[in-house]
């Protein structure tokens, strides 16, 4: 069993590509299963938009790898973090 002060303790890394996302921030639960539906990590901030949530990153709680003692890896194909300037 593990506390959500425990998960929210650890960063998640997306395994495709390695890229640190961030810690996780809030976690979505279904009430009626009993069972978390997903986690939320910050998304890029804005300046005047402290509060703002829009650009958080929700993930499913099937793409969660594995939960490790520092980390927790999730599986996001395709996935290009808004802070990295890609090149082409």
């Amino acid at each position: 069993m593990i506390k959500t002060s425990e998960l929210q303790a650890k960063e998640v890394i997306n395994i495709n590509d390695g890229q640190r996302l961030g810690m996780i921030k809030d976690i979505e639960l279904d009430l009626a299963k009993g069972k978390i539906k997903s986690i939320v990590v910050p998304g890029e901030r804005k300046f005047f938009s402290i509060f703002s949530g829009k650009n958080d990153l929700v993930i499913n709680w099937r793409q969660i790898e594995k939960i490790g003692q520092d980390v927790i890896l999730v599986d996001l194909n395709d996935f290009i973090h808004p802070d990295n300037n890609q090149i082409e």
